[in-house]
């Protein structure tokens, strides 16, 4: 099986989870939370074996990598979790949102990405340490597609703002210089 048709399996599998996490409340009550974990490590545990393959690790450099891997990852999973439970207060609210509440959902997707790359910088000097730039390269090139993957998906099921992508207020106007 090719490293794109695996990629895709495992975005799959990852949206699959990233799905129930999104799902309306109906949902929760018809599956049980221990389903949704199942899952949700069911996801994680394709995209470690993806990663695993994509990187051609040496039993030493195996050694070193995956404690990072996995204490990377679980800094990653709490930002997954805090940007699923934005995505679901916005598809609560997305048809009645105030300016301050449009600014408020903003400002923290913001936040979220800038603490996702927050870690990556946190990381890569220790992923250096442990395997070749190179590989220290194709492991951030890894991170980065799966995520552009997933987050394309969850663009697409995530309604614009104010209803029929129509603004819900009239904007300010702009300040005047003069």
């Amino acid at each position: 099986m090719t490293l794109r048709k695996q990629l895709i399996g495992c975005v799959t599998a990852s949206l699959a989870a990233l799905a129930i996490g999104f799902a309306a409340p109906a949902m929760a009550q018809s599956e049980s939370p221990s389903q949704r974990q199942l899952d949700f490590q069911a996801a994680q545990a394709n995209r470690k074996a993806l990663v695993g393959q994509a990187m051609a690790l040496t039993p030493t450099e195996a050694a070193g990598f995956w404690p990072l891997y996995d204490a990377y990852e679980a800094k990653m999973d709490k930002l997954e979790m805090r940007h699923a439970a934005e995505v679901r207060a916005f598809a609560k609210a997305y048809q009645t949102l105030t300016d301050d509440d449009a600014k408020a959902k903003l400002d923290e997707v913001v936040a979220i990405q800038q603490a996702r790359l927050n870690t990556q910088k946190e990381f890569i000097p220790k992923f250096r340490g442990v395997v070749s730039q190179i590989k220290t390269t194709r492991f951030f090139q890894i991170d980065n597609k799966l995520h552009a993957l997933v987050q394309c998906d969850i663009a697409q099921m995530v309604p614009l703002a104010g209803g029929n992508g129509a603004p819900a207020s009239a904007p300010a106007p702009a300040p005047s210089n003069q």
